[in-house]
């Protein structure tokens, strides 16, 4: 894998912004759904199930191989369950938390990357990476008002508050780096296409799974639940696809940095749609974040 880095054009970064909306108003659509009667297993079955579908109908098209070997299978197996625990966990954060602050507590993920890198294959952190860590979590303590003061609620009674939530979205940032470093390190040979759509449909019947064993499908009580359920697997599966059809052909990275400006858009959709509102503090955190996962992405190798 190179790690050449081509000059954005401007369709190249407008198609980055678009997707990066477009998995903000994600999590904002899936709001409306949590509101409304719709549970963490059945969002993520019906966004899972319908994204599997359309990258398989383009791998069928486009003729690709879907050759694995069994340690691949394998791989690929451990690799979907964490996506799957990771789906579950963040989509939980997102139903708990204002929603750009659930963002922004999963968008640590690359200190976790570099700690399962550490950990599974000895890799140790880039100064980069240990440079922008201190000031990431400044960010984070800053946006997430840890000790209360925002919220005038004091640190216990705030804490009660958010704990669950922020709990849920850390472990989404912990499975989500090991689920990134497996698939770099062990299956990073295998088509993009193919390995998310193994990923997508193992999430699909893991979730499918999960919501049966707990007395089946929750679904939409109101109307604002179907938009949401609806909008939120549309705008996942478009971005999904895009990022494996479209940015290739760009000579974009996949995973580019220009798109965790997501917590900036979920913040602004979430204020206007949802009515949620932070501090200015907390906004000073969230942009010192974004800046720094930002400056790690786009840092010359």
């Amino acid at each position: 894998m190179t790690s050449e880095r081509k000059a954005l054009t401007a369709t190249a970064f407008a198609t980055l912004l678009l997707v990066a909306f477009m998995m903000g108003a994600n999590h904002v659509a899936a709001r409306f759904a949590f509101n409304n009667g719709v549970d963490v297993v059945t969002a993520v079955s019906c966004r899972s199930a319908i994204t599997a579908f359309v990258v398989g109908v383009l791998l069928w098209r486009q003729k690709a191989s879907w050759a694995t070997s069994t340690r691949d299978k394998k791989f690929l197996l451990f690799i979907g369950a964490l996506i799957a625990v990771q789906s579950v966990c963040l989509y939980s954060a997102v139903a708990r938390l204002p929603v750009a602050l659930a963002l922004l507590a999963f968008n640590t993920y690359p200190l976790a990357t570099a700690l399962w890198a550490r950990i599974l294959y000895g890799h140790r952190a880039e100064r980069a990476v240990i440079l922008a860590m201190p000031v990431m979590l400044i960010g984070l303590a800053m946006a997430l008002d840890v000790l209360g003061a925002a919220s005038g609620l004091g640190a216990a009674a705030h804490w009660s508050q958010i704990g669950a939530g922020i709990a849920f979205a850390l472990a989404a940032s912990a499975t989500f780096g090991l689920a990134m470093v497996l698939t770099q390190h062990e299956v990073g040979g295998l088509d993009g296409r193919l390995r998310t759509f193994s990923t997508m449909g193992l999430v699909a019947v893991f979730a499918i799974s999960g919501a049966l064993s707990q007395g089946g499908f929750h679904w939409p009580t109101a109307m604002p639940g179907w938009w949401g359920l609806g909008l939120l697997t549309f705008l996942y599966g478009t971005a999904f696809t895009i990022m494996f059809t479209v940015l290739p052909r760009l000579g974009v990275v996949g995973n580019s940095a220009i798109m965790n400006v997501e917590p900036v858009f979920a913040l602004v959709l979430a204020w206007a749609l949802l009515d949620q509102a932070i501090a200015p503090i907390q906004v000073a955190g969230a942009l010192l974040v974004v800046a720094a996962v930002m400056w790690l992405g786009l840092r010359k190798r």
